[in-house]
């Protein structure tokens, strides 16, 4: 991850340069935003790299001499089936219906959709493992 930090740290250093000769010359707020969200974006992830890095130390991707079994073991937690995407699906679909037609059907999409994400969420919250 330290890699992919610097990595992106140059990303968000030629994004500032950019913003900030951008900014003197066009006088232009539109791309002078679009140039500062950038950069704020790379940085967040610099940071989230550079943090985890710091948390979880090296992995075996960062070593030279590693080998491919290294980073064998459990990939995951895939979960078996769930009525919840179905849920989020038929929330979202309202919820753009309720736009064109209306709060009276708005509203109440807004809730299924909320149950649906919420439910994704938290659905394998008090899993073991």
């Amino acid at each position: 991850m330290k890699t992919e930090a610097w990595l992106f740290a140059g990303v968000a250093g030629f994004f500032l340069v950019t913003d900030v000769v951008y900014a003197y010359f066009s006088r232009e707020p539109a791309g002078t935003a679009a140039l500062t969200v950038s950069f704020a974006m790379a940085s967040v992830i610099s940071f989230f790299c550079l943090v985890n890095y710091r948390r979880r130390g090296s992995r075996p991707e960062d070593r030279k001499e590693a080998q491919v079994a290294d980073r064998a073991g459990r990939l995951d937690f895939f979960p078996p089936h769930s009525a919840y995407p179905v849920l989020t699906a038929a929330g979202a679909a309202l919820t753009a219906v309720g736009i064109v037609y209306g709060m009276w059907l708005f509203l109440p999409a807004v809730g299924i959709l909320l149950a649906g994400v919420l439910g994704l969420a938290f659905q394998f919250n008090q899993r073991e493992g």
